[in-house]
């Protein structure tokens, strides 16, 4: 009578350690040990199956050694098939579901469900496949999908001359640099809460002790926003951010290309008779706002000099030079600290520097600018306005007043 016992003890102490394959060796090497009847009394001892056991028998007796490698564990061929081998419609049938087309075809049974695992797995179950949201997963990553978060690319529907713009104010700005003349592009930064708020981003501190900010955004009333508007002379690689405390209008955004002007504008450019401006359509420098223009007019009378203005096309607000040579760059620097105050606001703004030289000189505008202002048409007529051939709505110049310069 074999001694069942003594394989369960040996078996018990190394079952740990071994892999399909090795399972297989050790009970065969004991059957073979044990003589006749072993097979029975190791099946019995370890719970392995007795066909197993002859496999293992036949490995070691070197019957089977070329049909399984040493690096593997099973022959080529063996194990369960895949769910793709054994269903054909598998694959077709989940692509149907996640593919960004058909998805939005009016009968697709997920057109206004959430793509997600369990869904997918639910709906290819009510087509009859035998699925789980694990494998849904795998057969996802193997087809090459991802989860894939929203990217803002499109910018709406696009004007018939926006590259015709584009050239013409490229045009513009190598002329002005050619000619050793300022040319600057101007915007308003996103209006950012003042205080204890979170900010988007992380910075270094010490393990386990983040900066502790408010729950909810609900604006400070006695500090309320920060409005920076930004001068970025493209000559210089150099900016200049106003930051105010009060309304974003068109006489807060000419009031801080003058603050540029003052400041390093005139240094850099003391023989200037021209000022270029590149801006958004729209905004408070926008195209069609009186009050830019009327503020305009008395820059350009009190700095006596030219004042060309060229706006972008409609929908096209992320291409100005302003937004990727330096609001970027101010986001990275401060990002993952609270604005506490207006004063933090114009010391992170004014540390900005990047790799190819940018400098940034920052200041606080505590002037008032009210808003709902109206123009008289006798004031826009009074203008020294001239427009550019090409789209003059989008491109003119505003000459000194003779009787108004100063």
């Amino acid at each position: 009578m074999i001694d069942d016992s003594a394989i369960r003890l040996r078996f018990g102490a190394l079952d740990p350690l071994l892999d399909e394959r090795g399972r297989r060796r050790f009970a065969a090497a004991e059957a073979l040990a044990a003589g006749h009847g072993g097979v029975m009394a190791v099946s019995r001892a370890t719970g392995i199956a007795r066909s197993t056991i002859t496999r293992g028998l036949a490995e070691l007796r070197e019957e089977a050694v070329l049909a399984v490698p040493l690096d593997r564990v099973r022959r080529a061929g063996g194990g369960r098939k895949s769910l793709t081998a054994t269903d054909e419609t598998l694959l077709g049938d989940l692509q149907a579901l996640v593919d960004p087309v058909t998805r939005g075809d009016p009968m697709a049974p997920l057109l206004w469900t959430a793509k997600s695992l369990r869904n997918l797995a639910a709906e290819l179950q009510a087509c009859g496949h035998r699925i789980g949201h694990n494998v849904v997963a795998t057969l996802l990553r193997e087809l090459g999908y991802s989860l894939q978060a929203n990217r803002k690319t499109l910018e709406g529907a696009s004007h018939p001359d926006r590259d015709a713009q584009f050239h013409y104010i490229n045009d513009q700005v190598k002329a002005a640099l050619a000619a050793d003349q300022p040319a600057i592009s101007v915007d308003t930064k996103k209006k950012e809460l003042v205080g204890d708020f979170k900010n988007n981003g992380r910075e270094y501190r010490p393990k386990g002790d983040p900066e502790k900010v408010r729950v909810h955004d609900f604006k400070i009333p006695e500090l309320g926003r920060a409005a920076p508007y930004g001068v970025y002379d493209i000559a210089d690689n150099a900016g200049w951010v106003s930051v105010g405390i009060d309304h974003d209008t068109a006489s807060f955004a000419v009031n801080s290309i003058r603050r540029w002007w003052q400041t390093m504008g005139q240094q850099r450019y003391p023989n200037a008779r021209q000022l270029l401006i590149s801006a958004d359509g729209g905004g408070s420098n926008g195209s069609r706002v009186r009050l830019w223009k009327i503020e305009l007019q008395s820059l350009a009378n009190e700095l006596d000099i030219d004042i060309t203005v060229c706006h972008l096309p409609p929908g096209a607000s992320k291409w100005n030079k302003i937004e990727h040579r330096l609001f970027s760059f101010i986001t990275q620097n401060w990002r993952g600290r609270p604005l506490v105050s207006y004063q933090t606001i114009v010391q992170l703004i004014a540390a900005t520097t990047t790799k190819a030289g940018l400098t940034v000189r920052s200041e606080l505008d505590t002037n008032a600018y009210p808003k709902g202002i109206k123009v008289a048409d006798a004031d826009i007529d009074a203008l020294n306005l001239h427009r550019h051939d090409f789209h003059g709505d989008w491109n003119y110049t505003i000459k000194p007043q003779p009787n108004m310069v100063r």
